[in-house]
């Protein structure tokens, strides 16, 4: 048996909050609408993670999701354009990564990171 797919599901009454933040600002694309339920995602190869932590690093809380992206740098300005209030960072980490944390409209703590 091989685990082919990880989802992470948020309970929400927002559905439309999802397409703003994920879709317009992430730009990840809609993989299904069915009205109650919204999922977005790549269509190209993703890796499948799941992390168990006592803290998220540098003494900072454990996010409820981590997205790597391939820039940052824009990612950063596109939360800061649209309004998102930025928690922590972008900082650049010992274990190599730059990352900041953001909290998407459900109330989730969203860590975006890329490799260094």
């Amino acid at each position: 048996m091989k685990v082919k797919r990880i989802v992470a599901n948020v309970s929400t009454p927002q559905i439309d909050a999802a397409k703003r933040f994920y879709g317009e600002v992430l730009g990840l694309d809609v993989l299904m609408d069915h009205g109650w339920i919204a999922s977005y995602g790549s269509s190209g190869h993703m890796r499948v993670q799941i992390a168990f932590a006592t803290e998220g690093g540098s003494g900072t809380d454990v996010p409820d999701l981590s997205i790597e992206v391939d820039d940052l740098d824009t990612a950063h300005a596109r939360m800061k354009e649209y309004g998102y209030s930025i928690e922590y960072g972008p900082a650049d980490e010992p274990w190599g990564v730059r990352r900041f944390y953001v909290r998407d409209p459900f109330g989730k703590l969203i860590n975006i990171l890329m490799h260094l």
